[in-house]
């Protein structure tokens, strides 16, 4: 697998199962970029709809990407505080043209005082019985959910105490 460099700019760019686009992110600097993961940085930037809709992103964004694990986290920094949101999706693959991976609906919201709450489960189920998603599917996204739930009340990867700052600050130099 391709590997981006430190510094570039990259698109993101969401599937559903059945292949089709979902969304796409137009800008994302990336921070940091092994085999296994990319840390990038994003504010204002634009946002395209699968029907073809676009919206800017309202503030600064650290994404952690995995290759290993079925999630994504998004670490929005606001006014009053951290906010995360925490995509349930296929491991990440780059291809030298975007950051890909496929959504599978659920998320986690994880607010600024470590309260979290599980979304979209009813998407997931209309998704499930649309596009067929197979039985193993069912089990290792339930897994994740878990994994991410143990990560959240850990304070591991994201939502270790340091995490934003470091990347931010880290965002911050390159755009000077």
């Amino acid at each position: 697998m391709a590997i981006p460099k430190e510094g570039e700019a990259v698109q993101i760019q969401s599937y559903k199962h059945d292949g089709k686009i979902h969304r796409i992110w137009e800008e994302t600097t990336v921070l940091k970029a092994t085999g296994n993961m990319i840390i990038g940085a994003n504010d204002r930037t634009i946002v395209t709809e699968s029907d073809g809709r676009t919206w800017v992103t309202r503030e600064p964004a650290i994404c952690y990407f995995h290759g290993e694990h079925w999630f994504n986290i998004i670490c929005m920094i606001r006014e009053d505080g951290i906010y995360y949101y925490c995509n349930l999706s296929s491991p990440f693959v780059y291809d030298h043209e975007a950051i890909k991976y496929i959504d599978y609906d659920l998320d986690v919201k994880v607010y600024p005082d470590g309260t979290y709450t599980l979304l979209d489960e009813d998407e997931y189920l209309a998704h499930s019985q649309q596009m067929g998603y197979p039985e193993v599917i069912d089990h290792i996204l339930k897994r994740n959910v878990d994994k991410l739930v143990r990560w959240i009340r850990q304070g591991k990867g994201p939502f270790a105490p340091d995490f934003i700052d470091v990347w931010y600050e880290r965002y911050l130099s390159n755009r000077r």
